[in-house]
């Protein structure tokens, strides 16, 4: 599976904290003596936080999820993890360096209020650090201080997830009270702290509620109301508001622009001038043998039909063409998937998808620029981290999940994501079941959930969340399912777009002679289509894969952590 590379200069780092500190780094390897005695100390310390905020790779990390058919299943994909010796996940590296500026930042000479100005966006990355690490292995142990060789807590036992919970808690409430409330789209501000805390706190609200086997569902209600305050407070103090000029273009302008759209709280910069690039470009539309990932069936028939009536409820939804299931979508539809019609920013030539690229022949676009920035590492779209149409799907979510979801609830929020798609208001009081959606998360009986779980996997598609939604709300099985493509009536020579001339061929093998105009799928054993000369293409007919209910919602801990902390424990079922 390709993911995204991205290339830049090398960047100054007071910072250097060796190996990770629970792998018994030596004291020697970083003196702070007489440091963070003033500002600017201050200053050029949290200045190295900024490279723990991740980049492109956001754009691919929905490639593990049950959005997208790869071309290779990863071992987290396939379900054949193992316990590895070392890493995996278990490093602590960063948060010693947010806690040395905690421990230390009181010396400063400076005044209290600018003190506390750093410690927060120490604390604020430390509650970003510990998400992470409660999302993978769930207890985890807490450390406020930056260990030495011989602190006797490196042996600890794990805290439970409830405790970390709460101390992510109080370093997010920290942050919120004393990080500036200024619009800064590449640095760390008290709005960014709020969408942390709203993503933070409706993932373990929802964890909490659907994973029972925890036995800690009486904590979900506290964690959905957190998610619902912060959520509110962003959208009645931040002034963000949802990208809209009316223009069809409008969702895809968000994240093809170099400049981070105005609905975009924390975002990655790029710039070719300082060789700040990455590779969105040459990832989504170059082939090669092990990256032919693409959208599969199950993701497009999520879209809704622009009078906002359900895909499933057409008649014959299941055996249309491609062109037929591309007739009166979502607008949203048309700018993350290749569909009839499509030309490249600044381009006039209509693309059919490319098959080489898109084993499924549902081609992803949504981070796609144009033809200028195709080389390998030449894209400098901005990668957006925090966007404000996620807290309106948090704070919506959480309202339904507590059972006091409003129709003002949904004015506010999904509403005005689904205006961007050209679909009419959510109406509370007429919502029904879509059975294809409840097939998908059996158990949940309330059709606003159900709707506002759509319209997040349709939003927010490709935002590298869709990988926690499954784990949050205990649906992994549907990372094992047989994924599928498009739908093909017969094998042969088609019109696959729509427009009168025939343009495609399906095939088992390649012809004696090819047609001009004419572009060939050739199946050739590694594809096939479902009912042999007619159905859905497969892109993986002989690989198989698995999701463990009992062991895969949480990582392994790493054997070497284990023999060297005997207070540690092994995650269920990874012995």
């Amino acid at each position: 599976m390709k993911k995204i590379v991205i290339a830049m200069i090398s960047l100054p780092l007071l910072v250097s904290c060796g190996k990770d500190f629970l792998e018994r780094i030596p004291t020697t390897d970083v003196s702070y003596e007489g440091y963070f005695t003033s500002e600017e100390q201050l200053k050029l310390f949290a200045n190295g936080f900024n490279t723990y905020i991740p980049g492109a790779s956001v754009m691919t990390a929905d490639l593990n999820s049950d959005n997208i058919e790869v071309g290779t299943y990863n071992a987290l994909l396939a379900g054949v993890r193992t316990v590895p010796a070392s890493g995996g996940g278990w490093n602590w590296t960063w948060l010693r360096t947010f806690n040395l500026l905690l421990d230390n930042y009181k010396k400063a000479d400076c005044d209290e209020s600018t003190q506390n100005y750093y410690a927060a966006l120490a604390h604020f990355y430390r509650a970003w650090f510990y998400y992470e690490k409660v999302k993978a292995f769930g207890n985890v142990p807490w450390y406020d201080k930056p260990l030495q060789t011989n602190s006797p807590e490196l042996y600890k036992a794990r805290d439970g997830r409830d405790y970390v919970d709460e101390r992510i808690l109080e370093d997010l409430d920290f942050a919120i009270q004393w990080l500036k409330d200024n619009k800064d789209q590449t640095g760390i501000t008290r709005w960014t702290a709020l969408a942390l805390k709203s993503r933070f706190c409706l993932y373990e609200g929802t964890y909490y509620k659907y994973h029972t086997e925890l036995g800690l569902e009486n904590l979900s209600p506290k964690y959905l109301e957190e998610c619902v305050k912060a959520s509110k407070e962003l959208m009645d103090k931040g002034g963000y508001k949802v990208y809209y000029t009316g223009a069809e273009t409008d969702y895809r302008d968000i994240f093809t622009s170099e400049k981070p759209n105005s609905e975009v709280i924390l975002a990655k910069i790029y710039n070719k001038g300082l060789s700040l690039v990455h590779s969105a470009n040459y990832t989504f539309l170059t082939a090669s043998a092990s990256c032919k990932e693409g959208f599969n069936k199950q993701f497009m028939d999520s879209y809704l039909m622009r009078d906002g009536s359900f895909f499933s409820s057409q008649q014959g939804y299941e055996t249309m063409t491609w062109y037929e299931e591309c007739q009166n979508r979502d607008l949203r539809l048309y700018q993350t998937v290749r569909t009839p019609g499509y030309t490249r920013i600044g381009g006039k030539t209509k693309l059919l998808p490319d098959f080489d690229k898109a084993a499924t022949g549902y081609h992803m676009i949504k981070w796609v620029t144009g033809t200028s920035d195709d080389a390998y590492n030449g894209s400098v779209n901005a990668a957006s981290i925090f966007r404000y149409s996620e807290v309106l799907l948090n704070y919506a979510e959480a309202r339904a999940e507590l059972g006091v979801l409003t129709q003002d609830d949904l004015d506010k929020t999904v509403n005005l994501t689904r205006k961007r798609g050209g679909l009419p208001k959510m109406d509370l009081a007429s919502l029904t079941i879509d059975p294809t959606q409840q097939k998908l998360y059996p158990g949940v009986n309330s059709a606003a959930i159900l709707e506002i779980r759509r319209e997040r996997r349709v939003e927010l598609v490709m935002e590298g969340l869709r990988w926690d939604d499954l784990m949050r709300w205990k649906r992994g099985p549907l990372l094992a399912q047989r994924f599928r493509g498009m739908y093909f009536r017969s094998l042969g020579v088609q019109d696959l777009d729509g427009d009168g001339v025939n343009d495609f061929a399906i095939l088992n093998s390649a012809p004696a002679k090819k047609e001009s105009g004419i572009t060939y799928l050739i199946l050739d054993g590694s594809r096939m289509l479902s009912n042999g000369s007619s159905g859905y293409i497969i892109a993986q007919p002989t690989t198989l894969k698995s999701f463990d209910e009992e062991r895969d919602y949480l990582y392994p801990i790493p054997t070497n952590e284990l023999v060297n902390n005997k207070q540690l424990e092994q995650n269920p079922n990874w012995e």
